[in-house]
């Protein structure tokens, strides 16, 4: 049976960069060899792009243009008689895949810039399209899209160079504390809770590094509730709910990433059967909402006071490793990881082909 190439596009520019090379080896290793064949495509932080050997994953937690591994060549993303091929700038070898897998986090990965690009060079790919990526990265617009469509979310401001505030603004409108956020970044990079004017002048600052607006967000005391989706848009399911239970002030980069101990995971979430099935309808409701296809992961807070539902965000590419929250609450609901990435791919090749049939000329 021939199998199907998947071109795995990990690394990019962006403050995520090496949380992707992670994923992207998870998936490397679990992806089911039987049916697909795995073109390894890594991007570095200077955004070049290098094909490497396929039989092992490289051996690096980054990739930059200094410390590229043997045996890998610079390639471009070419579409010859509307077959999309990586091209070896090098040797001119051309390798033609199937489909994409981005396993990019942030900037470039997340945000619809590769998503188009797939999309101009007619290649399949696994994941949301340009605008949900899009809606899905900025955090201003993704709680627009929330509020028109009446889906609960914590009250917010948005600071930029034209619009300021100070801390009294801010705490008048969200109480305090809040949390301020660079509006385009995930992995609470950037993140920060704010409890007094020093903290504001002090950690606003860094927020602006990565992007150009921050949001400023009510601080909601709650349970923080997670929720995989699944699926074509109008054909989504959600898992069971996850709970995540940080020990740090909040669950920050480093509760995710870098301490073994920086937060408890319930999977499932200790709730009654009919909060189970309020999340999942709003995960659903919301994947629709900003027009997501392939797979989501929808954070919710969950307010102890009353037990109301906010949903904080959704992320569009979640973390992909054998035990980020996506794939694990899908096990608990019956799919495995490696189940999960087959399921993923035959996804992205049926949307591929529903994108197909539309007619993209017109004549009189």
């Amino acid at each position: 049976m021939k199998k199907t190439k998947v071109a795995l596009i990990f690394g990019g520019k962006s403050a995520e960069h090496e949380v992707s090379v992670w994923s992207a080896k998870n998936v490397f290793e679990a992806i089911d060899k039987t049916k697909f064949e795995a073109v390894l495509i890594g991007i570095s932080k200077q955004g070049s792009w290098f094909k490497f050997e396929s039989t092992e994953f490289p051996d690096f937690k980054s990739l930059t243009d200094k410390n590229i591994p043997a045996r890998s060549q610079p390639v471009a993303l070419l579409c010859q008689n509307n077959q999309p091929l990586f091209y070896e700038l090098e040797t001119g070898i051309k390798t033609s895949v199937d489909i994409a897998f981005p396993v990019m986090h942030g900037t470039y990965g997340e945000d619809g810039c590769i998503q188009g690009l797939f999309r101009m060079y007619n290649l399949p790919f696994v994941g949301c399209g340009v605008f949900a990526s899009a809606a899905g990265m900025d955090k201003e617009f993704m709680k627009k899209l929330f509020l028109q469509n009446n889906i609960p979310t914590p009250k917010f401001m948005v600071i930029n160079n034209k619009n300021s505030f100070t801390f009294q603004q801010l705490s008048e409108k969200l109480g305090a504390p809040f949390f301020i956020k660079p509006a385009n970044m995930g992995s609470s990079v950037g993140v920060h809770k704010i409890k007094n004017d020093n903290d504001f002048k002090t950690l606003l600052a860094d927020a602006f590094k990565y992007d150009h607006k921050v949001l400023a967000e009510e601080f909601v005391d709650a349970r923080e509730i997670e929720c995989s989706v699944l699926g074509l848009c109008q054909e989504a399911k959600a898992s069971l709910p996850g709970e995540v239970l940080p020990t740090h002030e909040f669950y920050s980069y480093e509760a995710k990433y870098l301490d073994e101990k920086g937060a408890g995971i319930q999977i499932p979430a200790k709730l009654s059967d009919q909060q189970t099935k309020e999340f999942q309808s709003l995960a659903v409701k919301t994947f629709q909402t900003i027009g997501c296809d392939g797979l989501t992961r929808v954070d919710f807070f969950m307010r102890k006071s009353d037990q109301k539902i906010f949903v904080n965000e959704v992320n569009t590419i979640p973390g992909f490793t054998k035990i980020s929250m996506y794939p694990k609450m899908w096990e608990a609901t019956g799919v495995n990881y490696g189940q999960l990435i087959t399921q993923l791919l035959e996804i992205g090749l049926k949307k591929a082909q529903l994108d197909n049939s539309l007619v993209t000329d017109f004549n009189l």
